[in-house]
């Protein structure tokens, strides 16, 4: 791992956008009328939003080399597991709600952008997998795996922000803002390199 001093302010800084939320949703007095279920669910949420915000560093070079794709395959995987639990919990609280979000017939704005956000989740992993079988080129694959990441975090976004739960306002906007600006620096460079690649530009 990269040991500059700018790679440690870098990781600093995303410490502290990854644990001040977290810490500011642990001392939320609404946890208090929560069930537990319930509170699992919400917290499965904030880390996968804070995985987001890490994931991008892990393609521009913060972490260099096979690390660096070894941890972000490996985050890519925990961003499932954390979407997957954060469903699996609040289904467990209510069924009905759930059903009615996959479905697209919540009545709740940020239940579609939720949904929205899942499947582009899940459609980001199985980009990966379809790499493998199909052995796509990686200009191709980069396009359609950036574009569908950025549909991710937007939603992602959208879904937290909507909601008014355990995270801290403040805390909340920092945290959905650095994953923003994050998506959009290394989506940047991605799209400008697969462009250049099709343009046969060096």
């Amino acid at each position: 791992m990269a040991r500059s001093p700018r790679a440690l302010l870098v990781w600093g800084l995303l410490g502290l956008a990854v644990l001040v939320p977290v810490l500011d949703a642990a001392n939320s007095p609404q946890l208090a009328w929560r069930q537990p279920v319930y509170i699992a669910a919400g917290f499965a949420g904030i880390v996968g939003m804070a995985l987001l915000l890490v994931q991008p560093l892990l393609v521009s070079g913060v972490v260099q080399g096979q690390l660096g794709r070894r941890v972000h395959r490996a985050l890519g995987g925990a961003i499932c597991i954390a979407v997957l639990a954060h469903i699996g919990a609040l289904w467990v609280t209510s069924p009905p709600d759930v059903v009615d979000a996959l479905l697209l017939r919540s009545p709740t704005s940020f239940s579609v952008w939720g949904v929205i956000g899942t499947l582009a989740v899940l459609a980001a992993a199985a980009l990966v997998v379809i790499r493998r079988v199909f052995r796509l080129s990686w200009r191709v694959w980069a396009g359609l795996h950036t574009s569908v990441v950025a549909v991710a975090v937007v939603a992602s976004v959208v879904h937290a922000l909507l909601i008014e739960g355990a995270m801290g306002l403040v805390s909340k906007w920092a945290l959905c803002g650095a994953a923003l600006v994050a998506m959009i620096w290394v989506c940047g460079r991605t799209w400008r390199r697969v462009w250049r690649m099709r343009k046969g530009l060096p």
